[in-house]
């Protein structure tokens, strides 16, 4: 009975709303954490390639952190891809219900999200295989043999065309969430017009701080060289 009152409620409108609010605002929180321990490169090497040490020190609970967020990752997009379908499939007054309801369709920001969302969906693929399964070069810290994800990474910003492309996905990933952080406030009910402003205003700063942050690493990783 329970079972069937959560899948309804995931197949019905409110409830996918509501699941695209969350699974956002959980890729804006594992954003802020990977900001975090990017700026430990501008600390130093030992001090990066301890941080991933520390990860793949969890073992086995990083593959079931990694497996969740995988699949966070995938539910959101999901819900992006049937929502942009829905909504190219609808015409005229029913087009215009569709972006009243979404709140889609007001702004460059809302309005790019499918553009800027898939620009970011090829910009993760190519992360994930140009660094995580990337060269594999071993360095040693405090006497413990570990990954150099220091030197594979500052060798990839080493290229100015990889700089470029990151700058400009992080760009993207600025618009995306400056929508996308308020609208998912706003889709879980919290859209009052006393306190949705600050949280417009807060959706901007963290799309500032977000996009600013990662694109200021590459280019200080290029200026700076292995």
């Amino acid at each position: 009975m329970m079972t069937n009152a959560v899948s309804h409620y995931c197949r019905s409108s409110i409830g996918r709303k509501h699941l695209m609010a969350l699974t956002g605002l959980a890729l804006c929180g594992f954003l802020v954490g990977h900001l975090a321990g990017n700026f430990l490169l501008m600390v130093g090497p030992d001090a990066f390639n301890l941080y991933g040490y520390k990860l793949f020190s969890l073992g086995s609970l990083l593959y079931v952190i990694e497996a969740g967020l995988g699949l966070v990752f995938l539910v959101h997009l999901g819900l992006a891809i049937k929502l942009t379908i829905e909504n190219k499939k609808a015409r005229g007054p029913q087009a215009y219900h569709m972006k009243v309801r979404t709140g889609r369709g007001t702004t460059f920001m809302s309005q790019t999200m499918p553009y800027t969302g898939l620009v970011l969906l090829v910009f993760i693929i190519l992360h994930l295989m140009n660094l995580k399964f990337g060269a594999y070069y071993s360095t040693t810290v405090d006497g413990i043999e570990m990954r150099d994800l220091y030197r594979v990474t500052m060798e990839f910003f080493t290229s100015i065309g990889n700089v470029v492309w990151y700058s400009f996905a992080m760009i993207c990933a600025a618009l995306h969430t400056a929508h996308g952080f308020a609208s998912a406030f706003q889709s879980l009910g919290l859209n009052h017009p006393r306190f949705y402003p600050a949280i417009k205003k807060i959706s901007y700063l963290y799309a500032i701080v977000i996009g600013g942050g990662f694109a200021f690493i590459s280019i200080w990783a290029h200026l700076k060289g292995v």
